[in-house]
Formats: C-alpha cells, sequence, structure tokens
C-alpha cells in the first residue's frame, strides 16, 4: 500500500524566523498491482478459446493392388468436370468435359485473380450447381503455392470439397498444352 515517509532528513534549525516544515515524500508500494496483473493475466489464458485451425479435406482415392484404377473413383458425367490444369510462371490452363485423343476440348488460359479463375469456378458453379467435379492437375514445373492458392480459391467459392480431386496429368494432355501454344 502507500506509506509515507515521516523521518526527518537534515531538517535542522535555520537561521530565520521560524521552522521549516518537514516534507514528508510517499512511496507506493506496487506488488499487488503486479500480483493482480498475473491473475488477471492467467484468467484470460484459461478462459479463452483459441481458434482452431481450418483445413480443407481432400480425398485421395486409394488404389486396389491388382490394378492402377482407384478402387473408390465417383461416377463422373462429362458434362459436370471441369479440369484445371497447373502450369509454370502462375498459368492456369482449363477446360470443360472430358479429354480423349479423338475428340479434345477447347483449352483456354487464366490466371490466379479474382476475375480469372475465382470468377470461373463461380460461373462453372452457377452453371452445374452440385453436379460440379473440380479434377486439379499439376504439371511438373508448377509451383506448390499454385496448388494451395488454387485450394483457397476453391474454398473462398463454396464448392463442396467432396467433389475437387487432385490426379496427375497424363501424357495426351501435356502434349495437347504443347501443341495448343497458349
Amino acid at each position: 500500500m502507500a506509506e509515507l515517509d515521516t523521518s526527518s532528513k537534515g531538517g535542522g534549525k535555520h537561521k530565520g524566523k521560524g521552522k521549516k516544515s518537514k516534507k514528508m515524500s510517499t512511496r507506493v508500494d506496487l506488488t499487488p498491482m503486479v500480483d493482480l496483473g498475473f491473475l488477471l493475466v492467467t484468467f484470460f489464458m484459461l478462459t479463452t478459446t483459441f481458434s482452431k485451425p481450418q483445413t480443407m479435406e481432400v480425398k485421395w482415392p486409394s488404389k486396389n493392388d491388382k490394378t492402377d484404377k482407384p478402387k473408390d473413383a465417383p461416377a463422373v458425367k462429362q458434362s459436370a468436370s471441369f479440369n484445371v490444369i497447373l502450369g509454370p510462371n502462375s498459368k492456369i490452363y482449363y477446360y470443360s468435359g472430358m479429354f480423349s485423343k479423338t475428340e479434345k476440348p477447347e483449352l483456354k488460359v487464366t490466371d490466379y485473380s479474382s476475375e480469372g479463375i475465382r470468377r470461373l469456378l463461380l460461373a462453372e458453379k452457377k452453371q452445374r450447381g452440385d453436379e460440379l467435379f473440380v479434377f486439379i492437375k499439376a504439371l511438373d514445373d508448377a509451383n506448390y503455392k499454385n496448388i494451395v492458392d488454387l485450394l483457397d480459391e476453391i474454398n473462398i467459392t463454396s464448392i463442396k470439397t467432396s467433389s475437387v480431386f487432385l490426379v496427375d496429368v497424363t501424357e495426351d494432355e501435356k502434349q495437347f498444352i504443347k501443341d495448343s501454344n497458349l
């Protein structure tokens, strides 16, 4: 608490008309304030709920021992698939439908801006609704950051994560990208 120092230090007799009054100094003991601070810190640390890290679940198909076909692959309509191929220099190649050697879809290029892939994902979601399946494929010279950015855009556009798949790029698709000169 606070205490007053009333001891006289050098306050002897002065020449002159009267006695000089004693100066009193105050000293505040801050020990209880420190205790209160630690109690408050402890209280708030114990009662605060920390935010849990949010993760996006991506399902990887498990492979069957006898064949290379995944055993839990969903049945996908050709009209419901949207293929995104991540390329070098932050390019995104995309096409709708399934790829085949006989019938090649129209390949287009976009970027990671809000007017790029986000607008496309929103348009595909609006057009196909819950039937939309997004296939993410990455070329060898694509960045890991690009995959994370694309997953963030998918999360922002509220596409169901159960309809997002990470798959390998086929050799035919690699050749298709080289031939398109985009």
